[in-house]
């Protein structure tokens, strides 16, 4: 048994993932944000190109079914680049979707996610879920209960979209204490959203993932606060739960936002200057492994 990531191409070792943006979006079409479709190849490669030019290895994308994944064309761009891409299945908050595509899917979603980490022909490599502003309403509940259920079937990690950075502990009830699922096997993105350090802690010490994602959103006021948050989790020996990633969800963004290059030429030099190459090493390479890595037998290609 040893730990692997699966990805687009198939399953790689933990190992041999190389340094990693561990919350982005290649592709990503919503009908909350009309017009900002990240929905051109060309420019998925160029930022590929760009971010392994930068020293990067590996790019976690974080969109759900029915957001506009293109698989086909992920794999493409993987192949192109020589960067691995990790693909998501799961479900976003509803405003995300058509009513429609919801009352068709919602009493099978376990199943379609099982169905997208096994068997599809492009395979996800990780469960994407969402809670709500300071709570889980019905929706969450029931694709979290989902998610759950295809983590314990698969090994699967889950990864969370945290509303403005909120209800990171409710989540963390649900799905471990209701759900039983581990803490090292949920990762909750956009911490850094809501800077309460005290709930920050206690995530990680109940052993989950914590990935701060944001340099892409002028609107959100992430990155001043973002090394103060980074302190106290190494202070506190939290160093290992730390993921980094870059989460540019809108064509705007991805035309005037730093890109993922940004993530290894700009915030890891800083944060190897602030606490020491080793952390960089740790949060950049080794946390993703385990974070997204599945325990598993022998390694079997992704189609």
């Amino acid at each position: 048994m040893s730990p692997a990531v699966r990805t687009v191409l198939g399953d790689v070792p933990a190992a041999e993932l190389g340094a990693v943006d561990a919350h982005d979006h290649l592709f990503l079409r919503s009908p909350a944000l009309p017009g900002e479709e990240l929905d051109d190849p060309r420019a998925a490669e160029a930022e590929l190109t760009a971010f392994r030019e930068a020293g990067g290895g590996t790019v976690v994308q974080w969109t759900p079914r029915g957001m506009g994944r293109r698989l086909a064309d992920a794999a493409a761009v993987s192949r192109a680049t020589g960067v691995h891409v990790v693909a998501a299945t799961g479900l976003h908050q509803a405003l995300h979707y058509q009513p429609a595509l919801l009352e068709r899917d919602m009493d099978r979603l376990a199943e379609l996610f099982v169905a997208d980490l096994t068997t599809a022909p492009v395979r996800a490599g990780l469960v994407k879920v969402a809670g709500g502003f300071h709570g889980l309403d019905a929706h969450a509940r029931r694709t979290m209960a989902a998610a759950a259920e295809a983590h314990c079937a698969t090994g699967a990690p889950v990864a969370v979209h945290l509303e403005l950075g909120t209800a990171a502990l409710d989540v963390l009830e649900l799905l471990c204490g209701g759900l039983g699922m581990p803490p090292a096997s949920v990762v909750l993105g956009h911490l850094g959203r809501s800077p309460d350090v005290r709930v920050q802690l206690e995530a990680a010490r109940a052993g989950a993932y914590l990935a701060f994602d944001g340099p892409s959103r002028r609107h959100h006021a992430t990155d001043w606060r973002l090394f103060d948050q980074l302190a106290a989790l190494v202070e506190a020996g939290h160093a290992g739960r730390i993921l980094i990633g870059g989460d540019t969800t809108t064509a705007g963004a991805r035309r005037e936002g730093p890109g993922m290059r940004f993530l290894l030429r700009g915030l890891r030099p800083r944060l190897e200057r602030e606490f020491g190459a080793e952390v960089g090493r740790t949060v950049f390479v080794e946390n993703p492994g385990r974070a997204f890595g599945w325990v598993q037998g022998p390694l079997a290609p992704g189609g």
